[in-house]
C-alpha cells in the first residue's frame, strides 16, 4: 500500500475531484451530462465520511493499479500481471503501440504493426532473461526449483527460451504477418456490403465450427460439463491407481491434442484472416478504432478461448442481422465491436459468479444449523423485501469488477472498492513458513508440470486471470491461483494450507473429501439421477486429477514392537551387525576418497529427546546441553516408568564439560554418582559400573593391570602397539587410532566377545573387499577373512561402542531406545570418549537407527532369511533411506532432494505411545477443483475490511469459522499475510501450456 507514498493523498484528492467537478459545472457552458453529475457528487459529498469508514472508497494506489488494469486487459488486450512493476511496464509500452497505430499512415503498416506486437507482448517475456544468464539460473529465480523437484528434462518444449522456441514463434509470427498482409492487400478493399455474400464469410463459418469443436473438446476432458452440473460420462471412474487413470484417460489425451493444434495454430490464423479482410480497417484514423484494432490484434494471441468467444458472437450478430444495416452497431467497427463484447461476457460473468455468491451466503445463513443465527430470518426478510436493491448492489459490483463484501460473512451486501485481480498489494510468494512447509516446496515442482499439462489439455476448464483451484492429497490442501495467461504460458502462484488441522479445517476439509469423492470415485455405471451433481452450491467445483509426485505419509503405532521384549534383545544382536556393516563400509568410502561428511547419509547426529524440554536441535555433532550441574530438575530422583525418561548426564554436557577451558569444577546441590546411580544406568548392575570421578578435571578412568589382557585391548594411546596383519589389503580396513583408545577395563570388552558377529564380519568383508581390490582374487578375500588382527580391532571398537550407549547387557526399555534414536544418550563412562570422535559418534547413532528401523521390518514382514538379505537391506537403507528425526536438519534436505523414503520414530506424550512414520515418494492423484473466484474475492475483501476497518481481530470471531459450503476458514487461511497464514507460497512460477 505505501510502495509509491500516496496513501495519505486518498481523502485529499477525493475532495478535489468533487470540488473540480463543480467548479466545471459553474464556469462551463450548459453540459447536461455535467450538471447531472454535479448533483450527484453534491450529494454523495455528505456521505463521504460514511464511505470512508465502511472502506468503499479505494485508496488511491489500488484505484490506479485497478483502472491500469481494466484498461490493459479490455482497452488493449492484455492480461492482469503478476507483479505492480510487471503491470507498470506492460501497460505502457501497450499505450505505446496504440499511439503508434493512430499516426500510422498505412493501413497494411498498422495491421502488420499490430500483429508483430501483439504477438510478442502476449509471449512470456521474463524468459528473455534465459539468453542472458542460462537456463539453470532462470529456473531458480521461478521459485519452485529452489529445493523442489528436479528441473524439466531439457527435451520439455517450453520451459527455456531455446533454439526451438525462438524458431517456432519466428514461424508463427512470419506466417501471420504474412497471411494479413496478402488478405489486407487483395481483399481488404474489396470487402462487400455482406457478411453472407463477402469474403468474410467462409471463415466466419470457420470460426464457429472451430468454437464448437473447441468448447466440446475442452468439456470432455473435466470430471463435469455443462458449468458442473452434470457428470461427465467418458471420464474415468473408480481410480484404483496412477497407471490405471493414465490408461483410461488415453482417449481423453487424443482429443486434448486435437484441441490444442485447432486452438493455438488454426484458430488464431482463422481470426488474423477475419480481422485483415474487414472493412472498418479503411477508417482506421480514428482513436476508437485504433485502439479496437489493437486490442482486437494483441487479445487473437494473449487469450485465443476468449477471442474466439467474442469473434463468434460478432458473426452471430451480422448473420443475424443478415442484409439489414444496425447503424450504431456497425458505424462502431470490429475492433470497437469486439471491445464491447469481451467487456460484457467479463461482466455478465461476474454478474452470475456474484449471484451465485449471494444466493449461497443467503440459503445457508438459514439451512446449515451452525450457521443460523438469531438474525437469520431478520436478515432473509429484509433481503427479499430489498431484492431489487440486492439486485442492484450485485449489478453494481459487477461494472465495477470489484468484490461484491459480505460484511462480516452474513447475508448483508456492499460492493467492495476496486481493486486489481490479485487482490493483495504486496509482492506475490509470502507465507508464514513452518517445518511442514517442505512438503508443498517439494511437491510445487511436480505439481506446476501436471498443471502444465492439465492447463494444455483444458482439464481445468478456461483458464482466466483471477481463477482459483484448490487440490487436495491426504493432509495437504494446495491452493493455486491464476496470476497471467499468454499465448502458450500462465504464471500461477501456489500456497500451502496448514497441516496441523483445527476443528474448522477438519470440518471443511471433509467437506471438500465428499465433493471429491462424489466426483472421482463413482460406480462405473450411473443412474439419470445420480449423473448430477449433487454438491452443485458448493464454492468447490470438481476438476480432474493430476498425477504428482509427493510423499505419501503413513504413522504407525508401535505397541508390541517396542515393547516386546524378544525384539529388544534381538536389537542388540542387530546393532552390532549394521555397527560391522557401516564401520567397514566407512573404510570403503574413505580409501575411494569420499569424505565423510557429517551432512551426508541419513540419520546422522541427534537431538534431545522430548523428556529433555530443549528445542535446540543439531544434525553435525553430538547435541549441546544449555543445563548445568545447578540445575535441580536434570538430577531428580523421579522414576519414568512410561515414558522418556530426564535427561541427565547426557552426551551432550559431557562433551562440553570435556572441551578445552572448562577445567573450573561447577558445584550443585548433587553430583553424579552420590545417589542416582541405577536411574541413571537403569536395570544395568551396579557392580559393573566403575567409580566415577569430579566431571570437568580431565581425570581419566581407574588404572587397569594390563599384563593379563590381549595386546589389542589396551587402553593407552602412548602404549598401542603396531598392529600387525597378516593381508596386504587389511590396512585398507583399519581405523582411527584414537577409536581403539576406549577407558574400559579389558575384562568388560572380553565378556562382551560372543556377542561380536564373526560370521557376518567375513560375510561383509567378503562383499566390500573386491570393491577396493585392484584385482579381484578370491585368495586375497580369504586372507581378508582369515586376518585376525582386523577382526579383533573391530571388535574392540564395536564393543566400545556398544559399552558406551549403555547396552552391553540390553537395551531394556522403549524409553531407552527413543531416548538413543534421538542422540540422547545417558551418561556413561565410555561416552565422553564415544563423543570425542565425531565421525564414531555418528556411525554408533546411525547403526542403531539402521538397527532399529530393521526391527520395525522384521517386526512387520518377517526376520532376515540370510546374510545376503540382511547386507541388502542396509545397502536400500543407505541408497534409499534417510532415517532420523522430522527435526533434524537432513529431514529437511532428504525431503527437498526427495529422498525416496524417510523414516522417523515419535513419542506422543499424550497418549504415552511412540509411533514410526514412513514417507515414501511416489507418483499419487491430487484432486483438484475450480472455486468459485468472486466468492473468493468477496471473503478476502471482507477479512480486509473487518481487520483493517473495523479492527475484528477476535480469533473465534464468526467470520472466520468453518463453512461447508463456502470454504470459509481454507479462504481466509489462503488470504496473504498478515490477514491470512498460508504455510508456503511459490513465487510466480511461468510455465508453457501449449
Amino acid at each position: 500500500m505505501l510502495m509509491f507514498g500516496i496513501t495519505p493523498l486518498t481523502r485529499p484528492l477525493y475532495i478535489f475531484i468533487f470540488i473540480a467537478v463543480d467548479l466545471a459545472d459553474r464556469f462551463s457552458g450548459p453540459v447536461p451530462e455535467l450538471q447531472l453529475a454535479s448533483q450527484v457528487l453534491h450529494v454523495l459529498f455528505l456521505f463521504l465520511p460514511l464511505l470512508w469508514a465502511l472502506g468503499i472508497l479505494p485508496p488511491l494506489d489500488a484505484l490506479l493499479l485497478w483502472g491500469m488494469e481494466q484498461a490493459l486487459v479490455f482497452g488493449l488486450g492484455g492480461s492482469p500481471m503478476s507483479s505492480n512493476l510487471r503491470l507498470l511496464l506492460m501497460f505502457g509500452v501497450s499505450a505505446g503501440v496504440a499511439v503508434c497505430n493512430y499516426f500510422i499512415p498505412s493501413t497494411l503498416g498498422v495491421v502488420l504493426f499490430s500483429i508483430s506486437t501483439g504477438f510478442l507482448l502476449s509471449l512470456d517475456l521474463s524468459q528473455i532473461g534465459t539468453l542472458c544468464t542460462g537456463p539453470r539460473a532462470a529456473f531458480g529465480d521461478h521459485g519452485f526449483r529452489r529445493g523442489g523437484s528436479p528441473p524439466p528434462p531439457p527435451s520439455s518444449f517450453g520451459w527455456n527460451l531455446g533454439c526451438r522456441e525462438v524458431l517456432l514463434y519466428l514461424s508463427l509470427l512470419l506466417v501471420a504477418m504474412a497471411e494479413a498482409g496478402l488478405l489486407h492487400h487483395f481483399l481488404g478493399s474489396s470487402q462487400s456490403q455482406s457478411l453472407v455474400t463477402g469474403p468474410q464469410a467462409p471463415v466466419s463459418y470457420l470460426l464457429l465450427v472451430l468454437f464448437c469443436l473447441c468448447w466440446a473438446l475442452r468439456e470432455i476432458q473435466g470430471a463435469y460439463v455443462f458449468g458442473g452440473v452434470f457428470l461427465n460420462p467418458l471420464y474415468p471412474k473408480g481410480m484404483s491407481s496412477v497407471q490405471t487413470f493414465k490408461q483410461k484417460n488415453r482417449g481423453l489425451y487424443i482429443a486434448a491434442a486435437i484441441r490444442r493444434v485447432l486452438l493455438y495454430l488454426v484458430s488464431p490464423f482463422a481470426m488474423i484472416a477475419f480481422l485483415s479482410m474487414d472493412k472498418s480497417l479503411q477508417l482506421l484514423h480514428r482513436a476508437s478504432l485504433s485502439v479496437g484494432f489493437t486490442r482486437a490484434f494483441r487479445v487473437v494471441w494473449q487469450s485465443s478461448e476468449d477471442a474466439l468467444l467474442q469473434m463468434v458472437v460478432v458473426v452471430l450478430m451480422r448473420l443475424a442481422a443478415g442484409n439489414n444495416m444496425l447503424p450504431g452497431w456497425d458505424n462502431l467497427g470490429s475492433g470497437v465491436q469486439l471491445l464491447l463484447v469481451g467487456l460484457l461476457i467479463d461482466r455478465l460473468t461476474q454478474f452470475f459468479a456474484k449471484l451465485k455468491f449471494t444466493l449461497t451466503v443467503l440459503v445457508t445463513s438459514w439451512t446449515e444449523k451452525k450457521q443460523r443465527r438469531q438474525s437469520a430470518g431478520t436478515l432473509l426478510a429484509l433481503n427479499a423485501s430489498l431484492c431489487p436493491l440486492l439486485l442492484a448492489v450485485v449489478t453494481l459490483s459487477a461494472l465495477l469488477s470489484a468484490p461484491l463484501l459480505p460484511l462480516f460473512t452474513l447475508p448483508i451486501f456492499l460492493v467492495g472498492f476496486p481493486r486489481p485481480q490479485r487482490s493483495w498489494p504486496g509482492p506475490v510468494g509470502t507465507a508464514c513458513p513452518c517445518p511442514d512447509s517442505i512438503f508443498y516446496q517439494q511437491m510445487s515442482g511436480s505439481l506446476a508440470s501436471a498443471l502444465r499439462t492439465a492447463f494444455a489439455r483444458g482439464s481445468l476448464g478456461s483458464l482466466a486471470p483471477g481463477s482459483h483451484f484448490l487440490g487436495r492429497f491426504q493432509d495437504r490442501m494446495v491452493w493455486i491461483m491464476i496470476l497471467e495467461r499468454g499465448y502458450g504460458y500462465c504464471t500461477v502462484n501456489i500456497k500451502g494450507l496448514e497441516l496441523q488441522e483445527t476443528s474448522c479445517h477438519t470440518v471443511e476439509a471433509r467437506r471438500v473429501d465428499e465433493v471429491f469423492e462424489a466426483a472421482f470415485e463413482r460406480p462405473e455405471r450411473l443412474g439419470f439421477t445420480q449423473g448430477f451433481n449433487l454438491h452443485w452450491g458448493n464454492a468447490l467445483t470438481p476438476c480432474a486429477a493430476l498425477a504428482v509426485r509427493v510423499y505419501s505419509d503413513a504413522r504407525n503405532v508401535l505397541s508390541g514392537i517396542i515393547d516386546s521384549h524378544d525384539n529388544l534383545r534381538k536389537l542388540q544382536d542387530d546393532f552390532l551387525k549394521v555397527l560391522v556393516w557401516l564401520l567397514l563400509r566407512y573404510c570403503v568410502q574413505k580409501h575411494k576418497g569420499f569424505l565423510w561428511s557429517s551432512e551426508e547419509g541419513p540419520g546422522v547426529g541427534g537431538r534431545k529427546s522430548q523428556s529433555s524440554q530443549l528445542a535446540q536441535t543439531t544434525c553435525t555433532q553430538p547435541p549441546e546441553d544449555s543445563s548445568s550441574l545447578t540445575s535441580f530438575g536434570d538430577w531428580s530422583d523421579e522414576d519414568d516408568l512410561f515414558g522418556p525418561q530426564p535427561a541427565r548426564r547426557t552426551v551432550a554436557l559431557v562433551t562440553a564439560e570435556a572441551q578445552p577451558g572448562h577445567t573450573a569444577l561447577q558445584t550443585g546441590a548433587s553430583l553424579p554418582g552420590s545417589v542416582e546411580m541405577d536411574s541413571l544406568f537403569e536395570n544395568m548392575a551396579l557392580s559393573a559400573l566403575q567409580p566415577l570421578q569430579p566431571l570437568g578435571l580431565g581425570i581419566g578412568m581407574p588404572a587397569v593391570d594390563k599384563g593379563r589382557n590381549p595386546e589389542v585391548f589396551r587402553e593407552s594411546p602412548g602404549s598401542l602397539p603396531q598392529l600387525n596383519f597378516s593381508c596386504p589389503q587389511s590396512e585398507i580396513f583399519n581405523l582411527p587410532t584414537g577409536w581403539r583408545t576406549a577407558p574400559l577395563l579389558p575384562s568388560r570388552l572380553l565378556q562382551l566377545r560372543p556377542l561380536f558377529p564373526d560370521d557376518w564380519f567375513r560375510f561383509t568383508l567378503g562383499q566390500l573387499g573386491p570393491a577396493v581390490q585392484s584385482e579381484t582374487s578370491e585368495d586375497m578375500t580369504k586372507a581378508l577373512k582369515e586376518d585376525e588382527a582386523l577382526k579383533e580391532l573391530h571388535t574392540q571398537v564395536a564393543l566400545s561402542c556398544l559399552i558406551s550407549l549403555g547396552a552391553e547387557s540390553a537395551f531394556t526399555s522403549p524409553s531407552y531406545i527413543y531416548r538413543l534414536y534421538c542422540g540422547d544418550i545417558p551418561w556413561t563412562e565410555g561416552l565422553d570418549w564415544l563423543s570425542s570422535s565425531k565421525e564414531l559418534y555418528q556411525l554408533a547413532l546411525r547403526a542403531f537407527r539402521f538397527s532399529f528401523k530393521l526391527l520395525f521390518d522384521q517386526a512387520s514382514l518377517g526376520p532376515m532369511e540370510s546374510p545376503e538379505e540382511l547386507f541388502s537391506t542396509l545397502e536400500e537403507y543407505e541408497r534409499d533411506w534417510y532415517i532420523g528425526l522430522v527435526t533434524e536438519k537432513g529431514w529437511h534436505d532428504s525431503v527437498l532432494q526427495e529422498k525416496p523414503f524417510l523414516f522417523s520414530l515419535g513419542h506422543d506424550l499424550a497418549m504415552g505411545t511412540y509411533t514410526g512414520r514412513v514417507l515414501s515418494l511416489q507418483e499419487q492423484l491430487v484432486h483438484v477443483g475450480r472455486l468459485n473466484g468472486e466468492g473468493v474475492r468477496g471473503q478476502w475483501a471482507n477479512l480486509s475490511w473487518e481487520l483493517l476497518y473495523a479492527t475484528n481481530d477476535d480469533e473465534e470471531r464468526y467470520s472466520i469459522q468453518a463453512h461447508p459450503f463456502m470454504l470459509r476458514n481454507l479462504t481466509v487461511q489462503a488470504a496473504d499475510p498478515p490477514l491470512g497464514y498460508p504455510i508456503y507460497s511459490s513465487a510466480p512460477l511461468h510455465f508453457p501450456c501449449l
